[in-house]
């Protein structure tokens, strides 16, 4: 199975950020890989290997991502994870939205014919959640979002897709090549099934680190670099941000004497009931 991957980098969300110009000034800011994107690298890997020896390789992981030279930093560490493959495409973060990013993978798609994408539920960086849902409209691809769970049916030619939903987990088959996005829990012990994997075995909780050997592996596996113009996708953004401020400071805490004076400044002053 070949799989797509796409690993967004996100400012440390720990970092405390300025505004400058009408937008976050990220000049100093602490980059890093996006915790769903990582959790979709793992959930590819678990995909493509044997649990139980995980050089046993089943398939090919490539990673993908828009950015500036340095963003190759966080497609290292995808590739120290286990990745075969990276790509970057040459741009500039303020440069890009959800539509840019859906026209070039969609152009790697097609270029690289993958039987799968996964992507992160969202990018934490600003809440964006729709590159997945309009990557599959641009292909015709299925789709599955917020996946808890998957697993391997029909040999190879679909997935049963476990999603979050409001009233528990609902299950979803699709059938390959298809797009999902992945949610916190795609990293639990059991949450992906190969097929190939014994089904008794479970992966430690989590994103798996990157051993010294898989560093060391990183610097040698392919890292392509290409631009928008090279793939034929237009760089015209549809968004554009008209005013940036940051949020207003938080107010002391009040405290009370009762139940029922908790209820009345919650309904009168809070409003929040």
């Amino acid at each position: 199975m070949k799989i797509l991957v796409t690993a967004k980098r996100i400012p440390d969300p720990t970092q405390k950020l300025k505004l400058k110009d009408n937008a976050i000034d990220l000049g100093a800011a602490n980059w890093q890989l996006n915790q769903f994107d990582e959790y979709a690298v793992e959930a590819a890997l678990r995909l493509t290997e044997d649990g139980a020896n995980q050089a046993a390789r089943l398939g090919q992981v490539t990673v993908a991502t828009l950015g500036p030279a340095d963003v190759a930093t966080q497609l290292r560490s995808a590739l120290a994870m286990g990745a075969d493959k990276a790509i970057r495409v040459d741009a500039k973060d303020e440069a890009l939205d959800a539509n840019v990013v859906a026209q070039t993978l969609l152009k790697i798609v097609q270029r690289d014919q993958p039987d799968l994408v996964l992507l992160g539920k969202l990018a934490a960086d600003n809440e964006g959640n729709d590159v997945g849902q309009r990557l599959a409209a641009l292909l015709g691809w299925p789709q599955a979002t917020f996946a808890c769970s998957i697993q391997v049916t029909d040999g190879g030619k679909a997935l049963v897709v476990g999603r979050e939903v409001d009233a528990g987990v609902e299950l979803k088959k699709v059938r390959l090549p298809a797009v999902v996005t992945v949610d916190l829990r795609i990293v639990s012990p059991q949450a992906v099934k190969n097929g190939r994997t014994a089904a008794t075995f479970s992966y430690p909780e989590g994103p798996r680190y990157a051993t010294l050997k898989g560093i060391r592996a990183a610097k040698d596996k392919p890292l392509e670099q290409t631009t928008l113009a090279q793939l034929g996708v237009s760089a015209a953004m549809k968004t554009k941000v008209l005013k940036a401020d940051m949020p207003p400071a938080r107010q002391a805490g009040k405290k009370v004497a009762s139940i029922p004076e908790l209820v009345e400044k919650l309904h009168k002053e809070a409003k929040v009931i």
